[in-house]
């Protein structure tokens, strides 16, 4: 198991913009942290200004001149918004793309017709898991929740015995693997290979949703035994549409960047010589800017063309598809800005510094850090990009396997126990109807075993890879 050590200070340190002494740096770091909290929990002011003025803070509380902790801010937005940006915008668009043509009615509807009774539960997850590829949290929760009430009014199942695999899949989906916000912006703050950390995360989460989705639901639905809520079921977006894609073209399309991604890290591990043309070519067509790029304009033709959409419709699902992000996309981009004037203010560096002489694993450093920034924001994704600026140090001499591992402990302790400050709390209770008591029962509980367990396996994996 990797763990933290002094030949990691030989690492190509970032020049500091401070020379300030550790307490003095703990002290900032708490500051900074400690805004951020206060300013979106107490506040409600917008994760991008808490991220931006947290900064700042922190900056000044290290002791380092305006001008520089600005530049580290603005260098530090730009080059993740420059990483990461574009495949964000690519998968909403894909993620668009699927909700409007009918895509995801069509691949939930096939696999529903297949299940039933005591498969219905891994249908869900299923589901939840293939949908929650491209599309975000909250995009996703929308998508399945008219899918999750009628499955469970049809079928008289407990509403948790449905909800929560498709909850798990979705979380798991987001957490763990790219191109989702969180995993694509600790894969560039610790320099981790992309593919290797997609099959790494593929590994890790098909225990993980099995454990706290389908077998967890059984648990849930004796906790928390409530019908679906009798409410209007949202509409459909295939309900205004006179045909809609088929099953195998859709699965297809929601697959291929996976598959090239995939098939890149296997040509790599394989062949590892860059001098191949084979494997420069799927170095190419496996590249994240590439795949995704790929399956948006190959859906073009397999999801829009099948749905009867025009030119002028799909430059609609394309200007919709891209409005939402902008949001996440300065959430995200001033995360990477909060990383930064960490890295800067030599925050990595004394992390180091101090814990040279623990034994405490650096995978689990990792995971403790992202839970506690989780518990205090609320936010998945601001958790993740603040651990992955602490922790990018560690990386410096990791292997390329143990770089994954540890976007991947990240991205585990990032979903630790979300609670009243998370907006998917509030989004899960409205949706299914729920107490705010029934709610940490069911969707904090899940929350925390996803964490746990993921984390654990990825513990594990450090040990035999």
């Amino acid at each position: 198991m990797t763990r933290l050590s002094v030949e990691m200070l030989a690492a190509d340190p970032v020049p500091p913009i401070t020379s300030a002494g550790h307490a003095q740096l703990g002290t900032a770091v708490l500051a900074g942290i400690a805004v951020i909290v206060v300013l979106i929990t107490k506040f409600k002011l917008h994760a991008f200004l808490s991220l931006t003025i947290g900064s700042l803070v922190l900056g000044a509380v290290a002791g380092a001149p305006l001008d520089k902790a600005i530049l580290s801010f603005t260098t530090g937005l730009g080059s993740t918004v420059a990483g990461v940006g574009v495949l964000i915008a690519l998968g909403a668009i894909l993620g668009k793309l699927l909700a409007d043509s009918g895509g995801a009615d069509e691949i939930v509807d096939t696999i529903l017709a297949k299940a039933g009774g005591r498969a219905m539960p891994w249908a869900m997850v299923l589901i939840a898991s293939v949908i929650g590829l491209p599309l975000f949290f909250e995009v996703g929760i929308v998508l399945l929740i008219p899918v999750v009430l009628m499955v469970a009014k049809r079928g008289n199942y407990s509403l948790m015995r449905i909800g929560i695999p498709a909850l798990a899949g979705l979380s798991v989906m987001h957490g763990l693997i790219p191109p989702h916000p969180g995993p694509l912006v600790a894969i560039d703050a610790v320099k981790a290979n992309l593919g290797v950390t997609l099959a790494l995360g593929i590994l890790v989460a098909i225990p993980t949703v099995i454990i706290a989705g389908p077998l967890f639901s059984k648990v849930a639905a004796r906790w928390v035994d409530v019908p679906a809520p009798d409410r209007m079921l949202p509409e459909r977006a295939s309900e205004q549409l006179e045909r809609r894609p088929g099953f195998g073209a859709t699965l297809a399309t929601v697959l291929l960047p996976v598959v090239l991604m995939l098939a890149k890290a296997l040509v790599d591990i394989v062949v590892d010589d860059p001098a191949n043309m084979n494997q420069r070519v799927f170095d190419i067509i496996g590249s994240p800017l590439i795949a995704l790029l790929a399956a948006v304009i190959v859906g073009f033709f397999t999801l829009g063309r099948p749905a009867g959409f025009s030119k002028e419709r799909l430059q609609q699902t394309v200007d919709k598809g891209l409005m939402p992000i902008a949001g996440i996309l300065l959430i995200v981009g001033a995360g990477g800005g909060f990383k930064q004037t960490l890295i800067d203010s030599g925050v990595g560096q004394m992390i180091l510094d101090i814990s040279k002489d623990w034994s405490i694993p650096a995978l689990l450093l990792a995971w403790l850090i992202a839970v506690a920034i989780r518990l205090a924001t609320g936010s998945a994704t601001v958790a993740t990009v603040s651990a992955a600026g602490l922790v990018a140090p560690l990386a410096a001499d990791m292997s390329t396997t143990h770089a994954s591992l540890l976007v991947l402990a990240i991205g585990a302790g990032s979903l630790f126990f979300s609670h009243v400050n998370d907006a998917g709390f509030w989004l899960v209770k409205e949706y299914f109807g729920l107490s705010v008591g029934q709610t940490v029962k069911t969707w904090s509980v899940m929350e925390t075993i996803i964490s746990v367990v993921a984390g654990g396996l990825v513990l594990l994996l450090s040990l035999v890879i």
